[in-house]
């Protein structure tokens, strides 16, 4: 049970950050207004698209899933950032950094070895 709901909880930003990815890659209308308004210029949408696909990718590999989520943590970092220098709420890439832990920590037992979320006393 522990290990479908981490898996659970890891998709869900799977999902939202490899769409995002792809949008960037595919650059529909809208994509220049959107990098605009961030303070971003368009020529970087094709690499941050990449990154966040290759991040996303190696999050959801067992064996790469640590480094992925490391990769993920300074992207939504980035992403905080961003929001934050232009006075708009951050709280969904703060949620989506949860998630990628929390999911982590569920589906992948040397996770809670490194980080334990509570000690044993004996």
């Amino acid at each position: 049970m522990k290990l479908w709901t981490g898996w659970t909880l890891s998709g869900a930003p799977a999902l939202m950050l490899l769409g995002s990815g792809a949008m960037k890659l595919a650059g529909p209308p809208g994509l220049a207004e959107g990098f605009s308004h961030l303070g971003w210029p368009l020529k970087l949408a094709t690499p941050l698209g990449i990154v966040e696909i290759v991040c996303t990718l190696l999050y959801l590999a067992p064996r790469t899933c640590v480094l992925g989520a490391i990769l993920l943590t300074g992207y939504m970092g980035g992403a905080i950032a961003t929001h934050m220098r232009i006075g708009e709420p951050f709280i969904v890439q703060i949620l989506i950094g949860m998630a990628i832990w929390g999911g982590l920590c569920l589906r992948d037992t040397r996770i809670e070895q490194l980080i334990p979320a509570v000690r044993e006393t004996r």
